[in-house]
């Protein structure tokens, strides 16, 4: 059904839904929630099962390996305008034979790496040779940026370390993934049939104006908002990191701190601390360590989610401007997370959830982090 899109002008939302590559008739309702907080994309699909015997009741309750598709476009006839929002494995049917209908809901292809398990060694390869040769496993394509220190070095060891030591036996291959990423800085995501191995994308211009207020100047496109902040993200933190070099013999602390500026009547108050316990690393890690960590605590302080109507240009790793309330929740925002919903009954909608810290807020220079050694 027609829906009025960000700017004023009429369209024409369209869902098509490929099964195992071929047109699936009948999708009535999709929808496609993509994040960015290393884990994998989800959408859930319904499907009139009267629409076509090739994809009837029959189909869903036998077939056992189905791969999923969800296309949307907003042009009129959405020929050659089709846009792919997920591929991936189905993991659940549920079938309604009394009301010809079928649910059918999955995770992109992430799944493929968090279902298998791993117990190998890679202490000879680098961070971006292991993300290639798991991607080559599970027929995705590699789009890795080269690392150059073996994973070996990561550990200030005469021996191997396999992933997550003792627990190796339950670490699965995106487990391992999401841990070199950590490790190198980097982010980890299947999109479509590509697994991502990279640094973070560095955003500075907002990809899409949030205006739940419409002026002259700027017509409202947000239907519904709201807008959470927590006082106690909002103090000072500190996030400190202790760690022992089993190879220099010595054990250490680096210290990270964000403060209110200008000071409030909180800043009277003790910072929150945050104190994470980390073997094996330099001096120089354990402060990298510090800053990110304080980093991921403080862009919690503030959570926006708004629901407007459906576009498909924005991804989870854009950032978003709120305007208009008049409120120091105007300034920008990491997306976090957006869910896309079409339906004949809904029409085209969206859910964008957003965090960042305050305006206001400011992180210690690295100059000034304090780092304590004992040995």
């Amino acid at each position: 059904m027609p829906l009025s899109d960000l700017g004023g002008a009429w369209r024409q939302p369209r869902l098509q839904v490929l099964a195992n590559g071929a047109p699936v008739a009948g999708a009535v309702r999709a929808e496609v929630a993509s994040n960015n907080y290393y884990a994998a994309d989800r959408f859930l699909v319904e499907v009139a099962l009267s629409a076509d015997p090739a994809t009837g009741a029959a189909f869903w309750s036998a077939t056992s390996d189905i791969v999923i598709e969800v296309r949307m476009s907003l042009s009129e006839f959405g020929i050659g305008s089709w846009q792919s929002l997920i591929v991936g494995a189905v993991d659940l049917v549920d079938i309604d034979p009394v009301n010809r209908v079928a649910t059918i809901e999955g995770r992109d292809l992430t799944a493929l790496l968090i279902e298998a398990r791993t117990q190998e060694t890679f202490s000879n390869h680098t961070s971006s040779e292991i993300a290639t040769i798991l991607a080559g496993r599970h027929g995705l394509t590699a789009n890795v940026t080269a690392t150059t220190a073996p994973v070996g070095r990561y550990y200030q060891l005469e021996h191997d370390r396999t992933t997550l030591d003792q627990f190796s036996r339950a670490t699965t291959e995106w487990d391992l993934l999401v841990f070199l990423a950590q490790q190198e800085g980097f982010d980890v995501f299947v999109s479509g049939t590509t697994l991502y191995f990279q640094p973070p994308t560095t955003a500075t211009i907002p990809a899409l104006t949030l205006v739940p207020f419409g002026t002259a100047l700027a017509p409202a496109n947000v239907t519904a908002l709201t807008m959470e902040r927590s006082l106690t993200l909002a103090r000072d933190i500190e996030v400190t990191v202790k760690s022992w070099n089993s190879r220099q013999q010595n054990a250490f602390t680096q210290t990270a701190r964000s403060s209110q500026a200008p000071p409030s009547r909180s800043g009277s108050l003790t910072p929150q601390q945050y104190v994470f316990v980390r073997p094996n690393l330099t001096t120089g890690e354990a402060l990298q360590l510090a800053q990110t960590k304080l980093a991921e605590l403080t862009r919690h302080e503030r959570i926006i989610t708004a629901t407007m109507p459906g576009e498909l240009a924005l991804t989870p790793r854009d950032i978003v401007a709120l305007a208009g309330t008049g409120t120091a929740f105007d300034q920008i925002y990491h997306v976090d997370e957006i869910e896309r919903r079409l339906s004949t009954d809904e029409g085209f909608v969206q859910q964008v959830r957003a965090k960042n810290s305050s305006v206001g807020s400011q992180t210690t220079p690295p100059a000034d982090i304090v780092a304590s050694v004992t040995g």
